[in-house]
């Protein structure tokens, strides 16, 4: 028995592959590209104040690990579109006078707007804050201005989280939650479809049929884009009455582009059902899906944690680009300007689906 099962699995080379293809997937992302405390976060630097003491605090920041000055803006409308759009995740705002208030010890307030729509992608950068001042600045008050050192700090530090004041982790899981189950349902349901058909004879039926194989693609694909709909009404009910999360943008908006991703991750599944040889394989593949869509998303870790060669893959699936999509929806209020760079990533991804999809057909029907 033990000779027969090692033969049968020999013969399962796509199921051999995926024992060994899991867990050496789950050991790279676990191992290297999962980080829950996110450092080089971009931050954004208003300053009124051209003194040393600002350029001090500046070049702290830059200077430390959980910070990387981005963009360098003189007006708080180039402030608010850059966390609008998701561009920074910080903004420092140095009031004028900053550097004579200092010298006189009198503790000028020093604002700082943070993107919370993830609390946890800020929490530890913020924390971290009120040290990084004192430190920066203490050290150029010394010699005759070292009596200026007022107690507990140089600066009144202010942060201002934005978009999730309360800091509450069900704001930015529900919504997030609405692109994983339309990944998982979506993949499954179609990853099935053609090797069922395959398994249940009735494939005979399809290549009998004069229509073309865009045709039967269409034909499998559109049935569950009304399915996903109804998946996303029912979400977006229960997170309004169940969950109490706000909907600060246009609801209209978010169903018209959530066909992009929905149509992504049906494509996704019938290139599935047209390699697997059986459901168990199709099933197997989708989970080998899943696997970096949810860890490489943002949606469990944040984004911006994660190593640079991580985040280039993880900006390839469409959940990623989702769920920055639905966060801005319903989070920030983001109007079809703001998502529009998340929108061409999807449509590319579903372009390449759909001809491999098609392409992996005609083999089948071979």
């Amino acid at each position: 028995m033990v000779v027969k099962e090692f033969v049968q699995m020999r013969r399962d080379r796509l199921t051999f592959a995926m024992m060994i293809g899991i867990p050496l997937m789950q050991l790279i992302l676990f191992g290297f590209a999962i980080n829950a405390n996110p450092q080089n976060l971009p931050l954004a630097v208003l300053s009124n104040d051209q003194s040393e003491f600002s350029r001090t605090l500046t070049a702290a920041l830059q200077n430390s690990r959980y910070y990387r000055v981005t963009d360098v803006i003189s007006t708080e409308a180039e402030a608010r579109q850059l966390l609008d759009t998701g561009r920074v995740q910080f903004v420092l705002t140095i009031p004028q006078d900053f550097g004579r208030l200092v010298a006189r010890g009198d503790r000028p307030t020093v604002l700082v707007e943070a993107d919370a729509a993830d609390p946890s992608a800020t929490g530890f950068a913020l924390g971290a804050l009120d040290a990084l001042f004192r430190d920066a600045l203490n050290r150029d008050l010394i010699g005759p201005l070292l009596p200026l050192r007022p107690s507990p700090g140089p600066v009144d530090l202010r942060i201002h989280r934005l978009y999730n004041p309360e800091i509450e982790t069900k704001y930015n899981i529900v919504p997030g939650l609405m692109g994983v189950v339309l990944t998982m349902t979506m993949v499954i349901i179609t990853a099935l479809a053609i090797t069922r058909e395959r398994e249940r004879g009735t494939m005979e039926n399809l290549l009998c049929t004069p229509v073309r194989p865009f045709e039967v693609m269409a034909g499998k694909i559109l049935p569950y884009i009304v399915v996903g709909y109804i998946q996303m009404g029912l979400i977006i009910l229960a997170s309004r009455v169940i969950f109490q999360v706000p909907v600060l943008g246009s609801l209209p908006l978010l169903l018209v582009v959530s066909i992009l991703f929905i149509a992504a991750n049906l494509a996704v599944g019938i290139t599935f059902s047209t390699v697997a040889q059986n459901q168990l394989q199709a099933m197997q593949m989708a989970f080998f899906f899943f696997l970096p869509s949810i860890l490489l998303s943002g949606f469990m870790f944040p984004f911006r944690g994660m190593p640079e060669w991580a985040q280039w893959l993880g900006s390839v699936l469409p959940l990623t680009h989702y769920l920055r999509i639905v966060r801005g929806i319903v989070l920030k209020g983001s109007g079809l300007a703001d998502i529009a760079p998340e929108l061409w990533p999807m449509a590319a991804f579903l372009v390449v689906m759909m001809t491999v999809a098609v392409k992996r057909y005609r083999q089948t029907l071979d």
